[in-house]
């Protein structure tokens, strides 16, 4: 059974940092692609923030983290992580990170993700 929980999200002002944390049992993340996804609300659309590739870990951005934020892996501790600096209001959002077993370097479409975490709350106040 493949599992993923997100912790990190919280309340800060802009400006602030959050570093959010995807762990994950069931899948040893060096072998898959393993992204970061942002939503507005339920049923809204998930837009792709960040993903990092198999094997080397080789990192890619969306326009809008480029810059701010950084997402790494621990391979001992099984666990992605997207360190997120100078936040603004329109980072607000529910975070997931999610595993993909498409055989790509990266993917940006959720289709293509297969696992996904519960979720957690950024909120980025003025």
């Amino acid at each position: 059974q493949v599992r993923l929980v997100e912790s990190g999200g919280g309340s800060v002002q802009a400006g602030g940092s959050l570093r959010l944390s995807c762990a994950v049992s069931g899948r040893t993340l060096d072998n898959y692609v393993v992204g970061w996804f942002r939503q507005q609300a339920p049923g809204k659309e998930r837009r792709w923030v960040a993903a990092i590739s198999r094997s080397a870990g080789n990192t890619y951005y969306a326009d809008l983290a480029t810059g701010r934020f950084t997402i790494s892996r621990d391979s001992a501790e099984n666990t992605v992580y997207l360190q997120m600096n100078s936040l603004k209001p329109e980072d607000t959002d529910v975070y997931f990170c999610a595993v993909s077993e498409s055989g790509g370097e990266f993917v940006i479409f959720d289709y293509e993700y297969k696992f996904w975490g519960q979720g957690t709350q950024v909120t980025v106040s003025s």
